[in-house]
Order: C-alpha cells, then structure tokens, then sequence
C-alpha cells in the first residue's frame, strides 16, 4: 500500500475544492494500493514547508493551489520560489510531487482549469504522481 500526502491551500476555497475532487477522483480508481491523507494549509507558499516537514512519511505528494495575478510583483515570487521549492524537494528526496497550482491571471482562468467538466489540474497532478509511483522510478 503506497500513501500519498495532497498539500491543499484553501485561499481560494471554491477552486481548491474543485481541484481535490478532481485529485480524489484519480485516486479513488487506485484504492486498492494507495492510502491517501490530505493537509491544509492557508496559502500555496506554505506547500513545500509542510511536504518537506513529511517528507518521509509518504511515497508521493500532490500539491494543491492557486495563485492569481494581482497588480503588484508578488505573484511572480510566489509562483516562481513556490514551484522551485516543489522540484527541489522531489529530485533531492527522490519523491514524486504532482504540480496541481494553478497559476492564473485572472479568478476565470483558474476556475477552468478546476473544472471537472474539463481538464482538471488536482485530476492531472493525481495522475502524474500515482503514474510514477507505479513505476518506481
């Protein structure tokens, strides 16, 4: 039995619901092998702290949530040190972490990338680390 650990910013709580039903989803097709247990965290900045603090504890990750552009800078620190942290800790822990935060400039962006109805990232993020942990690299 593998687990699995999804990081969830709720800072957008509608989306992210919509992209852990998607996560959920994907993994409920592999229940036979996969124990999943979720962490919530307030915002998508928070997502490598709490992974590297349970790194050890899971075979894989899926990081949840959403950044939208705003009319200052921060957007592109948040992105950018987010989404470098999250390969960092994968490749040094030799972990596979599925990307499911969506970095969007506008809130209408981001709801079309949450829909079910569509390609729902959380689906896609689940699907990455579930396909490597089946393959054992």
């Amino acid at each position: 039995m593998k687990k699995i650990c999804i990081v969830s910013s709720m800072y957008y709580e509608d989306i992210m619901k919509m992209l852990l039903n998607g996560a959920d989803d994907e993994i409920e097709k592999h229940k036979k092998n996969i124990k999943r247990d979720i962490i919530y965290v307030t915002g998508t900045f928070e997502i490598p702290y709490v992974i590297s603090k349970n790194i050890k504890k899971y075979d894989a990750f899926i990081a949840l949530g959403c950044v939208i552009k705003g009319e200052t800078p921060h957007f592109d620190y948040i992105c950018r040190s987010t989404i470098d942290a999250l390969m960092k800790l994968s490749i040094e822990n030799s972990k596979p972490i599925g990307n499911g935060i969506l970095t969007c400039l506008n809130k209408k962006q981001a709801i079309e990338r949450a829909d079910k109805s569509k390609k729902n990232k959380g689906k896609e993020a689940a699907s990455a680390a579930i396909e490597l942990l089946k393959k054992n690299l």
